[in-house]
């Protein structure tokens, strides 16, 4: 049995909550919220044993075997250090950090630990997007050459994402974060990525954020190929996750957030989806929604490396390249101009 502490208990928390649901051999014995009703509440919800009010009092629980960090960017790395030190393995949601000195600490922190850390960014683990990765490797469509992707909708739910100082950024860090690593996994991470071009400008929500609500970026190979994402903060009608994928011989499009459900409904029917903008009328639910993004997929990957001692396919190296990859965007943002992506080599490689 993998015993495993939660810390958080806003709505990504509850998503690895229904990740872990049916992944056998674990079982969520703590978690961590600074509220100690919010702490509480979400126990009852869940059925989880104890509850803490400190991130160390939680990681020095002596069943807890694997921690959770489901948190505010700028917690993150807080949440590591506590972690490491009590010799935890680590799974942190995306991004890994609010920028690449950050995530190069959490790389370290874990390092020097010795423990498993494990980056869970949801897109690569989706069932859409690991089948078309198969596809790609059994030569279906040829070679890779060029990717796009767009991640949308009307806003994050919470309001810690609406200040971009503590967060570290708006939509292209929020969003982009998901569709930078999925063009390295389909396009294939020894491909490096060389630089960036981005635009982003607050468009619409200049009453809640500073930060960018729109962005666009676009990064390049160092053989030259592209990839393209949107990322919108503006995008009203529910969740919008798409990539295309042209090669030499042919295309791949998955639409994750797409449902063969819907229903025109007049009264409201309950939680339809992550940010569904109406509750009535024509509406798209999305049934067994956490297995369809990739939580369940990610979560049964890391509980078994744990068990097996492996490292994860996507570890804190992964976010950190994730990190430097958008510091050069938003470095892009300002210049105008295409942007080199810097990679420390001591932390990239160990």
């Amino acid at each position: 049995m993998v015993r495993i502490g939660m810390l958080g208990s806003g709505f990504v928390a509850d998503f690895y909550m229904d990740g872990l649901r049916d992944v056998p051999g674990t079982e969520v014995v703590a978690n961590y919220s600074r509220s100690e009703e919010r702490a509480n509440e979400f126990g009852r919800r869940h059925g989880v044993a104890r509850q803490y009010t400190t991130m160390e009092d939680l990681c020095a629980d002596r069943e807890v075997e694997m921690v959770v960090i489901g948190l505010p960017n700028h917690l993150h790395l807080p949440a590591v250090r506590a972690a490491a030190a009590e010799r935890k393995a680590i799974v942190c949601t995306k991004p890994l950090a609010r920028n690449g000195h950050e995530a190069a600490d959490m790389v370290n922190l874990a390092r020097d630990a010795g423990v498993m850390h494990a980056y869970a960014e949801t897109e690569v683990f989706s069932p859409d997007v690991m089948r078309a990765r198969q596809m790609i490797e059994s030569g279906a469509i040829g070679d890779v050459l060029t990717v796009r992707a767009r991640e949308a909708h009307s806003g994050p739910h919470a309001q810690h994402f609406w200040d971009a100082e503590t967060a570290g950024g708006g939509a292209l860090l929020d969003m982009g974060c998901h569709t930078v690593e999925a063009a390295r996994y389909f396009f294939g991470k020894e491909h490096r990525i060389k630089d960036v071009f981005a635009w982003g400008a607050t468009m619409v929500h200049n009453d809640r954020t500073t930060g960018e609500d729109n962005a666009v970026l676009l990064l390049r190979l160092e053989d030259g190929r592209t990839s393209l994402t949107e990322a919108s903060w503006t995008a009203k009608g529910g969740m919008e996750l798409r990539n295309e994928i042209y090669g030499t011989m042919g295309r791949i499009v998955t639409d994750t957030s797409s449902t063969r459900l819907r229903a025109f409904i007049q009264q409201p029917a309950g939680y339809l989806m992550e940010k569904a903008d109406a509750e009535v009328g024509w509406v798209f639910p999305i049934p067994d929604e956490a297995r369809v993004y990739g939580y369940h997929e990610e979560m049964r990957h890391f509980v078994d490396c744990f068990v097996k001692g492996e490292q994860p396919r996507e570890d804190f190296i992964d976010g950190y390249i994730v990190n430097s990859v958008l510091d050069a965007a938003y470095k892009s943002m300002k210049s105008g101009h295409w942007e080199a992506v810097h990679i420390d080599t001591k932390v990239a490689d160990g």
